[in-house]
């Protein structure tokens, strides 16, 4: 099963998609099998992480803007803003595909992670996220 997701993010961060791709997992109806996703997108990307405590989440977004900052005079590649090549670059950093186990009909994700979508745009957008689940 192929389902495409339509994803709002807001803004820049991490926005979590857990319940949306567990749903999508349900309808499958697949005991034991594989979770890929893919985002289709040059400047977002997919991350598990830690959904229990926002700081980790807070202190990631913050580590990753002060690793490729904004207004770096060595970009080229700004016709969208100032954030343009930054995005790229931090998308390149993460990842645009994640696996994911599904054991008991279920994601077989640990107590405190969760999938997330990484927006690297300021101003956010609408992402497209493909879930395949097979078994």
């Amino acid at each position: 099963m192929i389902k495409q997701l339509a994803i709002s993010t807001p803004g820049q961060g991490l926005h979590e998609v857990t319940t949306q791709v567990a749903a999508v997992v349900r309808q499958a109806r697949v005991e034991e099998g594989l979770c890929s996703l893919f985002i289709r997108h040059t400047s977002a990307s997919l991350v598990v992480q830690e959904n229990a405590d926002p700081t980790a989440k807070q202190d990631l977004e913050r580590w990753l803007n002060r690793l490729v900052p904004e207004g770096d005079p060595f970009y080229r590649h700004d016709a969208e803003g100032p954030d343009d090549m930054p995005a790229h670059i931090k998308a390149a950093l993460t990842a645009t595909s994640l696996a994911v186990p599904i054991m008991h009909g279920k994601l077989a994700l640990g107590a405190w992670q969760g999938i997330y979508v990484w927006e690297h745009r300021r101003r956010g957008g609408e992402r497209e996220l493909v879930v395949h689940v097979g078994a």
